[in-house]
């Protein structure tokens, strides 16, 4: 059995190993060869939410959902969610338009920014779904 000193530091590495793997497979299965170009911000599940949500539901679980503990986490996954889906995600919108404006103007060098930067409301809760069945998974053998 797994010690709850090693677990808690080790769920949010399996959040983010798990939503790393599972967004890698998506993408090849919707971009085939090209899957590795998608790799980084953006994407189905949200890596950030992953992790984030995967300590904050463990502590829920282990430490009770009315705790001063577990309102704090909650707070910490929130504002990560709330930037996933408002400023990452404009940061993305401002860099493809970036992008068109040079492309536009014919210029030479295309600026090449990131456009993939924040995610869509259904990636963030995929990033919670997968973050809170590892740490319900995780606190059932704790």
């Amino acid at each position: 059995m797994l010690s709850a000193q090693l677990l808690y530091p080790a769920i949010p590495f399996a959040a983010w190993l798990c939503s790393g793997t599972m967004k890698y497979a998506i993408n090849r299965l919707r971009f085939g060869a090209d899957a590795s170009r998608h790799i980084g911000n953006g994407g189905f599940p949200s890596t950030h939410t992953s992790v984030m949500s995967s300590i904050t539901m463990l502590t829920g679980f282990e430490h009770g959902f009315g705790t001063p503990l577990f309102g704090l986490a909650c707070a910490c996954t929130y504002i990560v969610m709330i930037d996933a889906t408002g400023i990452r995600r404009a940061v993305g919108n401002h860099a493809r338009w970036i992008n068109s404006l040079t492309e536009e103007k014919g210029e030479e060098r295309r600026s090449g920014l990131r456009e993939k930067q924040g995610h869509t409301r259904l990636e963030v809760l995929g990033g919670l779904a997968v973050g809170t069945l590892l740490a319900w998974a995780a606190s059932a053998v704790m």
